[in-house]
């Protein structure tokens, strides 16, 4: 199966306006020239998500080049949730993509996976793209657990989910230990887990539609060791955060991972 390699720069809580602007117009001259037959997208926080969604546009750049993720969003439509962002809020700001899951929201902000699978269902009511983040903790992979934990995670996140919602739909493992961390899972265990991931969207969904899903690898990702991780079979990309918050850095595991 051709799956299109897809790479998406998660800028967790860094860079405002002014610096989503410098980095775009930065991002999108590096990129030039480059055969990249891939997907880009770039999740910033929510206060720049206007700004990217301009420089963008005033760029010349189409959703085809560089496509909007936003970092989380809300299971409900409006009303008394202070803080929170709906659905349709960011569709105005030409969100394509939305991160959920991450391991951040799980364990920082006390996310289940019942409160996933609910924004899930809620952003492909608004027809946004969800980036949908598993992982187990170093703890969990010492102790076993990691097939136990990879399904649960799976099975609970996509409840309700329809074949034609998984379509489009991003997977990202990301193996908590290897996030912010500086160690990243050899290519063997990450090859070894998204093998499995697609293995249950199998079970749940079918061959086909298993054949047909992007699974990302997130933790650690760097210009060093994208060729290596996105040679793997059953890779289909990156989730990147750190590393992503520099255009040249970016452009590289980018080009990198796309030398395979």
């Amino acid at each position: 199966m051709n799956r299109k390699p897809i790479f998406a720069a998660n800028w967790k809580m860094n860079k405002g306006a002014s610096e989503t602007e410098d980095f775009v117009k930065s991002f999108i001259t590096k990129i030039q020239g480059l055969n990249l037959a891939s997907e880009i997208v770039i999740a910033p926080p929510f206060v720049s998500l206007p700004k990217l969604a301009e420089t963008l546009h005033s760029s010349g750049q189409n959703s085809q080049t560089i496509q909007i993720a936003a970092q989380n969003c809300s299971q409900f439509d409006a009303g008394a949730y202070t803080g929170e962002v709906s659905v349709m809020m960011l569709r105005e700001f030409f969100v394509h993509y939305v991160i959920l899951g991450h391991s951040e929201r799980r364990s920082i902000f006390g996310e289940t996976d019942e409160i996933i699978n609910a924004k899930m269902l809620k952003a492909r009511e608004a027809n946004l793209k969800p980036i949908f983040c598993i992982g187990e903790t170093l703890a969990e992979r010492e102790g076993g657990q990691l097939e136990a934990v990879l399904r649960r995670q799976v099975t609970e996140g996509l409840k309700g989910l329809t074949e034609k919602d998984m379509a489009e739909t991003v997977i990202a493992y990301e193996p908590v230990w290897a996030i912010g961390t500086g160690v990243t899972a050899t290519s063997q265990q990450a090859q070894d887990a998204h093998a499995f991931v697609r293995s249950l969207v199998s079970e749940l969904y079918g061959a086909d539609t298993a054949a047909r899903i992007r699974i990302q690898y997130g933790g650690s990702v760097k210009p060093g060791n994208a060729a290596e991780l996105m040679a793997c079979p059953d890779i289909d990309g990156a989730l990147i955060g750190g590393a992503a918050l520099e255009p040249q850095s970016f452009m590289e595991i980018i080009r990198n991972g796309l030398e395979n």
